[in-house]
């Protein structure tokens, strides 16, 4: 079959399978699966070659960990640091730990099992991303820490590769450890300014296909470097995104990138199915299949143990992360076969493992099914509802967030017997408040309906004081989509997360620590001896100059170099204007004294 009839056939079969298996609830992943398969040489043979489809789906989820990694500003990545190092080393030890002590138990040698337990614990990061995409879950807390796992399993290649060096499997294949580590830290270091050079030269032209093409060489030329020195084409992609994360290019390399990413991702998946061999899967289907589910069990069971037991997450938090970690990835591909040339396993062994993890991914999207139909009405069923019933008339004040910030609000509104209505998603936080008789309500302000069932549409205000600023940034923007009537007054944690707010169209966000350190400041040089009028000139030209430097900020905040330029610009401008008013200060000093004497006389 010609190029121009597989295109047709691939494109065919994903437009009908697709938006079916999305219709009657089983995801668009499964379908793209499910038509590789009927394509595939083990049914249909309309394509009798997939691993060269495979190669350039490949960077399809390059090109996800690329979009990924752009999400990830400096601030949203360090706070994910506990995750990553603190989760991630659990999730491998433990599951990898139980699944080497099976793989022991049936058999195999020691380094074989070390070798399958690693390769098992592995997690698709391209099949669980979109199944956390579909479900509304990257943005929520599960899902951050589910991404955060994954990101440390690709950190962890290094080691995983030096241990298989040191057994001696495919260590004719890999660079040494200290040059992928070395290769790391180059991309770190001189990525961002090289990138940010050539993205502004590129974008003097004005040419969006220039552009686009930028973005795309940017992709490919880190995942190919992070391949040549033995790590992954994710790993690659992602430190891109994460170097221009910050850049003032974020946006529309997010728009020129996503057409590509989607198409590219999905003809991954259809590869993925067209790789199944039904032959061998008919003539030891017991074994293959009682594989695959022991994985999705044994990996969901020993991670949502963990996660309740040492980290006492609760169980909303921790199952659909068990869930999202328990199937395969695709570097357990790759140690089979470093395991295969190391004659740790035979040929016969290496392609059951292999085909044992592709009916991982085929069953995830299943065990999806099971978690939100079965196990979440049966382990909820005695919980709370998602959100209390709100039977109140409609105030003119929502608060979204009833903690230290909230709570204040709120008192000074019963103050004035101004009417409001509180939420807050903690709900043991709720019914400790509720018992010093303020009426607030539980659920989630980041959730639509929640809003609707407060009546937001009918209030005139509504002030977000939430402490997390992710979920601060989701609730305004919802709220200043669905009820832009209503004026949204905002909690600010610090001057990025002001700036932020501002752009979604909160037109003052307080930032909590600004206020606070002018009241302490005043307090500082009043007892330094300065007079009430010298203290009350110089904070309110501080607070003017830093106002009208946010206004500038607001335009250049994405462009890192701009803002720096701009806030030492600030400063000096600062410091002659405090200078100039200190030395009028100590002119109107000297000539009070001549003056008085004059009057004297």
């Amino acid at each position: 079959m010609n190029a121009l009839a597989t295109a047709a056939a691939l494109l065919a079969a994903a437009v009908i399978l697709v938006p079916l298996f999305k219709k009657i609830g089983l995801g668009s992943v499964l379908g793209y699966l499910v038509a590789g398969v009927l394509i595939g040489p083990s049914v249909f043979a309309v394509v009798s070659h997939p691993e060269t489809i495979l190669h350039v789906a490949e960077f399809g989820i390059a090109l996800l960990m690329f979009l990924i990694g752009l999400e990830l500003q400096r601030d949203r990545l360090w706070a994910l640091r506990h995750s990553v190092f603190g989760l991630g080393p659990m999730q491998i030890i433990g599951c990898g730990g139980a699944m080497a002590a099976i793989a022991f138990a049936l058999g195999f040698s020691l380094p074989a099992s070390i070798i399958i337990g690693i390769a098992l614990a592995m997690t698709s990061t391209a099949f669980m991303m979109p199944a956390l995409a579909e479900r509304g879950g990257i943005n929520q807390p599960y899902g951050r820490e589910a991404f955060a796992v994954s990101l440390f399993q690709d950190l962890s290649v290094i080691p995983i590769i030096a241990i298989v060096g040191i057994m001696g499997a495919a260590s004719d294949t890999r660079q040494p450890g200290w040059t992928a580590l070395g290769a790391i830290v180059a991309v770190i270091a001189l990525g961002k300014p090289i990138l940010s050079l050539m993205f502004r030269y590129v974008s003097r032209f004005g040419s969006r296909e220039v552009f686009t093409a930028a973005a795309l060489l940017t992709t490919i030329g880190l995942a190919w470097l992070m391949v040549a020195v033995g790590l992954s084409t994710t790993l690659g992609a992602f430190l891109a995104g994460v170097l221009l994360a910050e850049s003032q290019f974020r946006h529309e390399l997010e728009a020129s990138i996503e057409p590509f990413e989607s198409l590219l991702l999905g003809l991954f998946f259809m590869a993925v199915g067209m790789g199944v061999n039904l032959g061998l899967l008919a003539s030891q289907p017991v074994t293959v299949i009682g594989i695959a589910l022991g994985v999705l069990l044994v990996k969901g069971l020993v991670f949502y143990g963990l996660r309740r037991v040492i980290t006492r997450a609760a169980d909303a938090l921790a199952r659909p992360q068990a869930v999202a970690l328990a199937v395969g990835g695709e570097f357990a591909f790759v140690l089979f076969a470093a395991a295969l040339n190391a004659k740790f396993i035979t040929a016969e062994q290496s392609q059951v493992l292999t085909l044992a993890v592709v009916l991982t991914m085929i069953f995830a999207p299943l065990a999806w099914l099971v978690n939100d139909k079965l196990l979440e009405p049966w382990l909820t069923k005695d919980e709370a509802a998602p959100f209390d019933l709100i039977d109140d008339p409609a105030t003119p004040v929502i608060i979204a967030g009833y903690g230290r910030v909230g709570q204040i609000v709120g008192r000074v509104l019963n103050m004035r017997n101004i009417k409001y209505t509180a939420l807050d998603a903690a709900s043991d936080h709720v019914d400790s408040v509720r018992r010093f008789g303020n009426k607030i309500y539980y659920g989630d302000a980041t959730k639509l309906d929640l809003l609707r069932a407060a009546k937001t549409q009918d209030a005139k205000f509504f002030v977000v004081c939430v402490d997390d600023m992710e979920a601060s940034l989701t609730i305004a923007r919802l709220v200043r989509k669905q009820f832009p009537q209503v004026t949204v007054l905002a909690r600010a944690r610090n001057r990025t997360h002001a700036l932020e707010l501002r752009e979604l169209g909160v037109e003052s966000p307080m930032r909590e620590t600004f206020w606070s350190s002018i009241q302490l400041t005043k307090d500082l040089l009043m007892q330094l001896g300065e007079t009430a009028s010298q203290v009350d000139s110089t904070l309110a030209t501080f607070v003017k100059h830093d106002a009208e430097l946010l206004d500038r900020q607001q335009a250049i905040f994405r462009d890192e170099d701009k803002l720096v330029a701009a806030s030492r610009e600030a400063r000096a401008q600062l410091d002659e204007i405090l200078s100039a008013d200190a030395d009028a200060e100590g002119r109107s000093e000297q000539q009070a004294p001549e003056n008085l004497e004059q009057q004297r006389a």
